[in-house]
């Protein structure tokens, strides 16, 4: 499994990279708490919704960076994303939490 660190990941998003996708994974409820802007959400509680439909809204040679809350579920959507075709997927560890102490305090911990 290829990983990011959330410093990374904040190089990342100030470069503005139009070959970059980024996925959340988290709930609604942790979402409304606290987001990262440019990140769309697939919450895997609704997987059976968006699932089959994945490659109608990413591209599957795009770097793909996939986020949750510290780590785990994003690292599950990874495996998941390699399994159907993306090539080049990365879980970003420690996930929001992570990214909120350590890249941008804004972001609220929950």
């Amino acid at each position: 499994m290829q990983e990011i660190s959330v410093q990374e990941l904040a190089i990342k998003l100030n470069e503005l990279s139009e070959n970059l996708q980024l996925i959340d994974v988290r709930e609604a409820h942790e979402v409304d708490l606290a987001y990262i802007p440019g990140f769309k959400v697939f919450s895997l509680s609704e997987y059976e919704q968006w699932s089959s439909q994945i490659e109608n809204h990413l591209n599957l040679t795009k770097e793909t960076l996939v986020i949750c809350h510290h780590g785990v579920r994003s690292e599950q959507m990874c495996y998941w994303l390699r399994s159907v075709g993306f090539t080049n997927v990365k879980n970003v560890i420690g996930g929001i939490e992570a990214y909120s102490l350590l890249v941008d305090k804004n972001i609220p911990r929950y």
